[in-house]
């Protein structure tokens, strides 16, 4: 489901500086707590994706991002190798401060549960060894934050990620959703803050 034009130019014009008729369904870029390096993970057997950002008083920067992919010709046991290799180089090659991931989401499937779970054990255990402190932020709690609508779509999503790190292009979805996560956790505490991450 995607977001109204209406609500994207609503987004844009908050972006801008320019004042709406409804702020509390908007979003920007509030001052973090304090300065820190933060990890996104959007967990996936397939596809999953990362966003590193630092934070420097009210401005977010873009350290790192990517994604993940893994071959639908891979088993399961590459796969998740694969994934816990490169957030562990990730994380020694930036030094995040903390780690957030994508909280667990309610599924139909069984199998597509199942291994989603896994792609997000590899995600956890890797931040874990690292000795970060890791939480979790629900998908609808995220969208909610960054685009103002807790039911859009990836496009929306990358569309405003893009905007509020100033990048010269949309990124990948996945690492748009781990850029979004990232950004959702540094807003936390302030008085834009829409979610509280929950730490696991």
């Amino acid at each position: 489901m995607a977001i109204s034009a209406q609500q994207y130019q609503s987004m844009v014009k908050r972006l801008e500086g320019k004042r709406t008729a409804s702020p509390a369904m908007e979003p920007t870029v509030a001052a973090p707590r304090r300065d820190q390096i933060i990890l996104g993970v959007d967990p996936s057997l397939r596809c999953t994706g990362f966003g590193v950002i630092r934070t420097r008083g009210a401005k977010l920067e873009v350290v790192a991002y990517g994604e993940v992919p893994c071959p639908a010709s891979w088993p399961q046991s590459r796969c998740l190798l694969h994934i816990s290799q490169t957030l562990r180089e990730t994380i020694a090659k930036h030094r995040p401060t903390v780690c957030v991931v994508e909280g667990i989401f309610y599924a139909q499937n069984l199998q597509t549960a199942i291994l989603m779970g896994a792609a997000r054990g590899a995600s956890l255990v890797s931040a874990a060894e690292a000795g970060l402190d890791v939480y979790e932020i629900a998908a609808k709690r995220v969208k909610q934050a960054i685009v103002g609508f807790g039911g859009a779509g990836k496009p929306a999503v990358a569309k405003m990620v893009q905007r509020m790190l100033g990048l010269a292009e949309e990124p990948p979805a996945d690492a748009a959703d781990a850029l979004a996560l990232a950004i959702a956790h540094a807003q936390e505490g302030t008085r834009f803050g829409l979610v509280t991450p929950r730490k696991v």
